[in-house]
């Protein structure tokens, strides 16, 4: 019996040795992980500690409209579109470094203080870059509509392997009641397109599994909930691009409002100069700032240059940046100037003054030249140089190419002139050019080619302060372009007296135009006794 007692006791010492040392055991890793995790989370709170000064972009970011410098159009129609009771989807078109983004946060916080308003005081606005926006194809991974991580995934945890799909929403949900701000549009993959249009439509989104089941009762019931009623998606959707309108989806474009932001212009560009010199605690000197109001073209590369400068300063004692200093700048960027005021005020022959629309809320003076001599033949030849020889139209899967409108314009004007003016462009050698390197292409042009032609043909000056846009007809009409309002701002910075545009762009406004005299024109004979210096065209 006391053999059978003792071997009694020594099982039951060694199992309880076995517990011991299985509890042992389990705990270990669970000690590990928590000293690692401590000690990354100290590792985490010295980073946090150390700190750089503040970019001077960040110490001139807008805190209110005010701030916004040269936007009060764009911000007036992004306040109609979001902060009425009724808030739109917005598309916002424009420049890089122009207030996009900080306009459409400062207008939802309007918005919220709207007792009208839809957005309530925790409305959320999500911001995504449509670039950097990536998900895959299989449905694994989608941070704007949203995914399911099915069981079969690394990290499934608890609920993956109780064999559990585990939805997990995307930037549209977290958006739901507020702003879901899309920046650069225009680059956002068609897959991802089309998901966003139905997400829109539906204002929730639908996820699917293989490994759902309505009938299986161990999945939660907030998982039935998602996979049988969809996540809530009810936002506003407000999308920033720099690309034109036609580059953007169609089907995009009739759902949304669309709103135009400008490029700045030199007054603005100076401004925005004071107040990062001011915020960068140093002083600008007037060559400094006129140097950086004819070289930037928006305020974020405004900000850039003047920083660079003032390190400059300040790295050798000095609390003043000079124009020698921008200069520098200027020079390792290897930047040209932005816009100069025309730099030839007599008339001139030969020489027209046009206006072309560069992108998105921007526009230029251009040069239009015309030599003309008398053709060796019955009839003379035509060179066009300085413009895009080809284009490219994409439309519906298929892209066409055709060669440049400038053509088509030149031979109009041939036309026209010898039609109702004194002048036969066709009993002549012409040269038309566009210096400059300006990527000249479409019908505006025409105003401007046929003014430079006949002022070659009939050696008559032209007034050097008008500028003009229009497309001329065979019949000399003087018909409709787009980017009026870029064109008549690009007119008056340049420092020109006079605008001439077709009467059907017309609007009364442009009677009150600051600074320079908008006149519309509706026939060639009408545009060219305007311009040509003291000897009107006779038809």
């Amino acid at each position: 019996m006391d053999s059978v007692f003792y071997l009694q006791l020594a099982l039951a010492a060694a199992l309880v040795l076995c517990l011991v040392h299985s509890t042992k055991v389990r705990e270990t890793p669970r000690v590990a992980v928590g000293r690692e995790a401590q000690r990354e989370l100290e590792k985490l709170r010295h980073l946090r500690q150390i700190k750089l000064t503040e970019p001077l972009s960040e110490k001139i970011r807008s805190t209110s409209f005010a701030d916004v410098v040269g936007q009060e159009d764009g911000i007036r129609a992004l306040r109609a579109c979001l902060c009425g009771p009724n808030p739109q989807h917005v598309i916002m078109y424009g420049p890089p470094g122009v207030g996009k983004t900080t306009a459409a946060r400062l207008v939802l916080e309007e918005a919220k203080k709207n007792p009208a308003s839809p957005f309530g005081p925790e409305a959320a606005f999500v911001e995504i870059d449509a670039t950097t926006l990536r998900f895959d194809e299989r449905g694994i991974a989608d941070p704007l509509i949203g995914s399911v991580h099915d069981p079969i995934y690394q990290g499934a945890g608890p609920l993956g392997l109780a064999g559990i799909p585990q939805p997990k929403p995307g930037a549209v949900t977290k958006a739901h009641g507020g702003i879901l701000f899309i920046d650069e549009i225009g680059e956002l993959h068609p897959v991802q397109m089309n998901k966003l249009l139905k997400v829109l439509e539906d204002r929730k989104v639908f996820l699917e599994s293989a490994y759902y089941s309505r009938d299986d009762s161990t999945i939660p019931a907030y998982i039935h909930d998602i996979f049988q009623n969809g996540l809530p998606a009810d936002f506003r959707l407000v999308a920033a691009t720099t690309r034109p309108p036609e580059e953007i989806s169609q089907a995009l474009r009739s759902r949304c409002a669309e709103v135009f932001f400008r490029a700045l212009g030199p007054a603005e560009i100076a401004r925005i100069s004071e107040i990062a010199a001011r915020k960068a605690g140093v002083s600008l000197e007037e060559g400094a700032k006129l140097l950086l109001r004819d070289y930037a073209s928006s305020g974020r590369e405004v900000v850039n240059m003047l920083e660079i400068a003032a390190g400059l300063a300040l790295s050798e004692g000095r609390t003043s940046v000079t124009s020698e200093d921008v200069e520098w700048v200027i020079s390792f960027s290897q930047l040209t100037p932005r816009q100069r005021k025309s730099s030839l005020r007599a008339p001139a022959i030969g020489i027209a003054l046009g206006l072309a629309v560069l992108g998105p809320g921007l526009a230029s003076v251009i040069d239009v030249e015309a030599q003309a001599v008398p053709a060796a033949g019955p009839r003379g030849d035509i060179t066009v140089t300085g413009i895009i020889e080809e284009e490219e139209l994409g439309h519906h899967g298929r892209t066409l190419r055709r060669k440049s409108m400038v053509y088509a314009s030149v031979e109009n004007v041939r036309t026209a002139l010898r039609v109702v003016t004194d002048s036969n462009p066709f009993t002549h050698d012409i040269h038309v050019n566009f210096p400059g390197g300006v990527p000249v292409d479409g019908p505006s042009a025409g105003l401007a080619i046929a003014a430079a032609m006949y002022s070659a043909i009939k050696r008559v000056p032209l007034d050097k302060s008008t500028a003009m846009t229009g497309e001329i007809s065979i019949t000399g009409a003087v018909r409709p372009v787009g980017g009026i309002e870029e064109k008549v701002r690009a007119g008056r910075e340049a420092g020109l007296d006079r605008v001439l545009i077709p009467k059907d762009n017309w609007q009364e406004r442009f009677s009150r135009a600051a600074g320079i005299d908008v006149v519309p024109v509706s026939s060639l004979e009408e545009a060219l006794a305007l311009v040509v210096d003291g000897v009107p065209a006779t038809p």
